[in-house]
Parts: C-alpha cells; sequence; structure tokens
C-alpha cells in the first residue's frame, strides 16, 4: 500500500522553533492564534504541525504549488509596483473558509478532495530560481504561511542575502511570538481582515481577537501591511460591519491600503451570488467615512470607478493608473512622492519604475517541471 499525503508529510519535518515544552511531553505552539496545546502523537487544529515524543515537528523541505506573480496579485499595490513576486506555498491551513480559493492546498488533510501533492524544494534553488525569473519579492501564500514559518524564514534568509524582498500572505491568525520571530525576515504582510463579528470568525474556526491583534501589532513593529477584505453579500457587507471595521483600520493608521475584492462561488460556498461593483464601491465609500485615505476595489477590472488607482492624499493627482494587475501609469518620485504638490506616500517603492514582466501569473520553468515527493 502506497504512502498517504499524511505519512508524506509527516516525513517532511523538522524540529520547529515556535513552541515550548510542557509537563508530560505535551508542548504549546505558538505559530498562529490558536497555540495548540499538543499531546504526543496528535496534531494541531492546522494538521501538519504535531507532537512526536514531546517535540514539535513542523513542516519542511517542499512546497504544494509554486507560481510568479505580479505583485499586483497578492495584492500589494504600495510596494513596488510592477515587481514579480516569486510566490510559494505549502500544505494546510489554520482555519477552513468554506470560500477558499486555495483549497486544494489549505485544507489538505482536512478535506479528502484536497489532493495537491508536495514537491522537493530547496532554499538556495528556490532563490536562485526567483532570480532567474526576475522576481524583485519571495512571498509566502497559497497556504497560511504562519503555520510554515520556519520554513519560509529558511528562504527568506537566503532571499534577502540575494537582495531580495519577502512577504507574507496571510489570514492574520498570529500571536506575539510568531510575529516577533517574523519580524527581522519579512518585509511585507498582507492581512485577509473577513468580518468585524466573532461569531463569523467562529464559523470559519478561528476567533476575531488574534487578528486585531496581528494588525496592531504589524504597524507597531514596522511592517508594511496592506489589508483585504473579500465582500460577501450577506455575510459581511452591511453597512454597520464595513464601517466598523473600516473604523478599527482608521484608527491603526488611515494610511494602511484597503483592499474591498468581490466574491464569486468557490469551493463549498455556492449560495450568495457574486459580489457587484456598486457593492464594493458602497464599502469604499464607507471606508473613506472612516478616514482611510488609500481604498481600492478588486477582481472586477474596468468596473469599480478610480479605485484600481492609487491617487496623492493631499491633491488628488493620478499617480498609479492600473487596469487588473497591469500597470498602465507610474508617476512617483524616486522618493515615494507626489511630483505635482510633494506629499509623500507611504508605502515601499522603488527608486523609479522599472517596467512590469507580466501582469499574469505563469509558471517558473523549475517548478513547472518539480519533482513531486
Amino acid at each position: 500500500m502506497g504512502a498517504t499525503l499524511k505519512d508524506v508529510l509527516q516525513a517532511n519535518t523538522r524540529e520547529g522553533e515556535l513552541y515550548e515544552k510542557l509537563d508530560k511531553d505535551w508542548v504549546r505552539c505558538f505559530a498562529c492564534g490558536h497555540a495548540c496545546r499538543i499531546p504526543p502523537g496528535q496534531l494541531g487544529v492546522c494538521k501538519v504541525r504535531f507532537n512526536q515524543g514531546g517535540k514539535l515537528l513542523v513542516p519542511w523541505g517542499y512546497v504544494g504549488g509554486v507560481q510568479c506573480d505580479p505583485i499586483e496579485k497578492k495584492p500589494f499595490f504600495h510596494a513596488y509596483p510592477g515587481a514579480l513576486a516569486y510566490s510559494f506555498g505549502m500544505l494546510g491551513c489554520d482555519l477552513h473558509c468554506s470560500y477558499c480559493q486555495n483549497w486544494v492546498t489549505s485544507q489538505a488533510l482536512r478535506d479528502p478532495a484536497a489532493t495537491s501533492a508536495p514537491m522537493h524544494a530547496r532554499p538556495n534553488d528556490m532563490v536562485d530560481d526567483a532570480v532567474g525569473c526576475g522576481a524583485r519579492v519571495l512571498v509566502s501564500t497559497y497556504n497560511e504561511p504562519l503555520i510554515t514559518s520556519e520554513w519560509a524564514v529558511e528562504i527568506f534568509k537566503r532571499a534577502r542575502a540575494a537582495g531580495l524582498s519577502t512577504g507574507f500572505v496571510s489570514n492574520g491568525n498570529g500571536t506575539q511570538q510568531v510575529i516577533e520571530y517574523l519580524r527581522p525576515w519579512v518585509d511585507l504582510y498582507k492581512v485577509d481582515l473577513k468580518s468585524f463579528d466573532d461569531r463569523h470568525y467562529r464559523q470559519l474556526g478561528g476567533r476575531i481577537q488574534p487578528i486585531l491583534d496581528t494588525i496592531r501589532r504589524l504597524h507597531a513593529l514596522g511592517f508594511w501591511m496592506e489589508i483585504v477584505t473579500l465582500i460577501i453579500p450577506g455575510f459581511n457587507d452591511s453597512d454597520d460591519e464595513l464601517a466598523r471595521l473600516s473604523g478599527f483600520l482608521a484608527e491603526v493608521s488611515p494610511d494602511i491600503p484597503w483592499h474591498v475584492t468581490a466574491f464569486h462561488q468557490d469551493y463549498k460556498m455556492t449560495d450568495p451570488e457574486s459580489t457587484s461593483p456598486e457593492t464594493l464601491m458602497r464599502a469604499a465609500e464607507i471606508g473613506k467615512r472612516s478616514g482611510m485615505r488609500f481604498i481600492y476595489a478588486g477582481n472586477l477590472p474596468g468596473q469599480v470607478g478610480d479605485l484600481e488607482n492609487t491617487r496623492c492624499p493631499k491633491c488628488s493627482e493620478l499617480l498609479i493608473e492600473r487596469y487588473g494587475y497591469r500597470i498602465r501609469s507610474y508617476r512617483l518620485t524616486a522618493d515615494g512622492s507626489c511630483p505635482g504638490c510633494g506629499a509623500s506616500v507611504p508605502g515601499r517603492w522603488g527608486s523609479r519604475f522599472e517596467g512590469q514582466i507580466t501582469a499574469f501569473p505563469f509558471l517558473s520553468r523549475r517548478h513547472g517541471h518539480a519533482v513531486r515527493v
């Protein structure tokens, strides 16, 4: 009988760093907000971190997928516009969202239909591949990167040495320990703030408080952070919830870019209608009233007015024009300021716009023909 996916994943592990030992060989994991207390021989909520004889073993030495993406797809709009983001993920997640678009990787070991096979990977090879593709940023994404933080850091150390920036695309369900562990090695951090109602978060398998704490912590520690809220009709699209959510973000910082994106039916959520452009524009208007200065609407290119573009917060001059993931024009100065009035625009900008390798995802040559584990 062949090895199961669980067997394969448990063979591709090493001892983790984000845990503490407890009595009777129990351990407490600090990779995500569940902070699981795990007895010997058992898995955490994520299904990929497990206790073997009083040691926490964590995913290592593989990827569940690799793709070259425009950085706008992550989405980061205030970080190196037009850059290529070499994106990789592993398997597993600490939540179980019924509308997950990456469920074939995130729900591995939880859903029998999620059958994405892992591929052997070495950090140096991945960085070499990223450089060869012309990437500027290496990003851990597709599954929940917090639960595979040790592996991401191992890659990011080499990425930094090669002159690349690094990023996480995450649900934000963190702990103080994991955010401090990542701080030396992660530049950019995207958080999905899925709702502003703890009841909704519990439906997804989590709680809202760790996400709010992580957002505050990321900002305080100086990560460049952007927030995404997938607007789902009947779930999180009420005026009241959007006002409370955007008000919270404005209180942390009105300069945080907030992306409101359109839902489409996926995975197990097939009931609501797709989000309309009008709903996204309504959410953006609510965010503006809350004090947010940079609000973007995604997933509906060309249908949301000016909400794909970046304008000067002071004089409203058009600074970056976008259509979907494509940069149509770029007018920021070398120091990230408006050429008209000189106002500084918060973000992580290059000294100049260096063009755009692609506005569409593609597979690298190396991982387009990778060896399965």
